[in-house]
């Protein structure tokens, strides 16, 4: 029989608990740790959200209470009045150490089963099975930190895009479809059969439509969905810090963003960004680090050694110069004793699965110079080579000869590969920095044509239109990213607000007008009636949050996350629906064949 909370309320939360409440009588709630039967003393820990505090019951105690205590196990839901009273043996590991309440009331407010793991803090329990039981997952003390945290980085964005002017609006989560990159999550109509809502990948064409709505500054914290493979930094359901914002530039809205991730860090972490933060464009980027997200956390940066070799014996490296490609070299000081050979076969095999056809490499001992393709070099070029890449003895040298778009990414994934293995990569430190001036097309093999590599209303940069009909390739878009220790935390744009332009860039994108109009036919017809300029750009919440807590996935700092197979193992969804639900939607399934 479970005891009813009557005339009790909780005074204080566990963990607030200190010397300076000696004497003061308190009711505390939560779940039980442990507890501790010494015969004539039985200790019980009370944790809730803010910490733990000890519950003592001795000789002085009603024996119908410490009967009570002695029923009591893990996980149960109490309450307990008492006084606090200083501790005979203090406990250093916990804040509320020099402490423990004497209870002279006890109610047990919930009885508990054995749970199927131990709710302590950075449980080694499988995943799955904790994400199974994850109202069970959530007590840990450490998930509850991170869910609180959370919050708190949420409150300091609402603050700080209030304070600089910004209406947070709603934008809906029943949208019309206009596929586009990802896939689109649909939900059937009952009303009309045969047609689809779609949830938003991101609220895009409605925050462009409340700048023609006259709202100048739009920001809110939107839920958005994309039905894409999984991985640790992306969730089918995902929320974003999305703003827009009116009669603005590029610098502006890049104003705005560096004020927020400035307050942001200071406010949680107590950590000042220095601003402005560093740019790259996206050339320099590639170029240097082999990534539009590079961790610039530690130094490796890639080197172009073509014109060192496009002469050489070595055919892989001439080759790939003569062909339009290039030799791009990395070099990993003091890595020798890591990597070894057997180290430096599994990193080329890494380099074959990323899509590179092999890697070259040198190893630089006390022996002397140990590589795979010495023996088709002159000494000069090998000099030549190490000088480039500033590599000494101890150094690794890792090269990939290829077209860029297989150079560069390969060698980008590698170079981050060898510093987790060497350890180089400060835990404490965060880098923020922009990215610019990416291109505006991506070339699509399969098509022949050419994709937006941002959205259709992202503005080219002014100098480049012309070269819209002629030269796509050399269109660069007025749109860039905001990066943080190599993940992509935000991305943005200057919108085309030109009726002509945005129909001169759908027809480059292979969009006839009748299909541009269908897909985006009510936001230009919107801009008929005067748009002002507009630009914004969307932050990854999840993501911000899993680094700054410094966790390891997007699930350590979501209260109810998908699995990488996008399924939901505690109310196992998704799950089939009711044949009735599916009648009153028009759908039937056609059987697999």
């Amino acid at each position: 029989m479970l005891d009813r909370m009557g005339a009790l309320r909780r005074t204080n939360y566990c963990g607030d608990l200190r010397a300076d409440d000696n004497g003061k009588e308190v009711v505390v709630c939560g779940f039980v740790q442990r507890q501790r039967d010494l015969g004539q003393l039985i200790f019980i820990d009370l944790r809730d959200r803010t910490g733990i505090v000890q519950l003592a019951f001795d000789d002085n105690t009603d024996k119908a209470i410490f009967d009570k205590a002695f029923t009591i196990r893990s996980e149960f839901v109490v309450m307990a009045k008492g006084v606090v009273r200083l501790r005979s043996s203090i406990n250093k590991d916990i804040p509320t150490g020099e402490i423990e309440i004497a209870v002279n009331d006890l109610k047990i407010l919930g009885a508990a089963q054995t749970p199927p793991f131990e709710i302590v803090e950075n449980s080694n329990v499988k995943e799955e099975l904790r994400l199974k039981y994850r109202y069970l997952d959530l007590r840990r003390p450490d998930l509850q930190r991170n869910i609180i945290m959370r919050h708190r980085i949420a409150k300091v964005i609402r603050d700080y895009f209030d304070e600089n002017g910004f209406i947070e609006i709603e934008t809906p989560m029943l949208i019309k479809s206009t596929p586009e990159g990802a896939r689109d999550y649909l939900v059937p109509s009952r009303l009309y059969h045969g047609e689809f809502y779609a949830l938003p990948q991101s609220p895009q064409i409605y925050k462009q439509l409340l700048m023609v709505s006259g709202f100048d500054r739009y920001m809110q914290i939107a839920r958005c969905f994309r039905d894409e493979d999984l991985r640790a930094d992306r969730q089918p359901e995902f929320t974003q810090i999305d703003l827009e914002m009116s009669f603005v530039d590029m610098e502006d809205v890049l104003s705005i963003g560096e004020g927020f991730a400035k307050r942001l860090f200071k406010d949680i972490l107590g950590v000042d960004i220095p601003l402005p933060l560093p740019r790259l464009t996206y050339a320099d980027a590639m170029n240097m680090y082999g990534s539009d997200k590079p961790d610039t956390r530690f130094d490796m940066k890639l080197c172009d050694i073509s014109d060192l070799v496009k002469d050489c014996g070595f055919s892989v490296f001439s080759g790939a110069v003569q062909n339009g490609g290039s030799v791009r070299a990395v070099c990993a000081k003091n890595a020798v004793s890591v990597y070894t050979r057997k180290e430096i076969d599994r990193l080329t095999e890494t380099a074959k699965g990323i899509g590179a056809k092999g890697m070259a490499w040198i190893r630089l001992t006390d022996e002397g110079i140990a590589s795979s393709f010495a023996k088709f070099m002159t000494e000069d070029e090998m000099t030549a080579i190490l000088d480039r890449v500033g590599a000494t003895t101890g150094d690794v040298v890792v090269i990939i000869a290829d077209k860029d778009k297989v150079t560069l990414p390969t060698l980008g994934a590698l170079r981050l590969e060898m510093a987790k293995k060497l350890d180089i990569i400060p835990k404490e430190q965060f880098n923020l920095l922009w990215i610019t001036e990416f291109p505006f097309f991506e070339y699509n093999e399969e098509t022949g044509g050419y994709d937006a590599m941002h959205h259709p209303f992202t503005s080219p940069m002014d100098e480049c239109i012309e070269f819209l009909d002629t030269a796509p390739e050399k269109v660069r878009a007025k749109a860039y990213d905001m990066v943080l220790n190599g993940v992509e935390l935000s991305s943005g744009s200057i919108r085309i607000t030109d009726p002509t332009l945005q129909k001169k860039m759908f027809s480059a994108l292979g969009l006839t007008d009748e299909e541009a109009q269908q897909k985006f036919g009510f936001l230009t017809d919107a801009f008929k009636y005067g748009a002002p300029p507009h630009g914004g750009m969307g932050l990854g919440l999840d993501r911000l949050c899993m680094i700054m807590l410094q966790c390891e996935s997007l699930r350590d700092v979501i209260a109810f996350p998908k699995m990488q197979n996008a399924r939901e193992l505690m109310s196992e969804c998704p799950s089939a629906c009711d044949v009735t639900q599916l009648n009153d939607l028009g759908i039937t399934f056609k059987e697999k064949e």
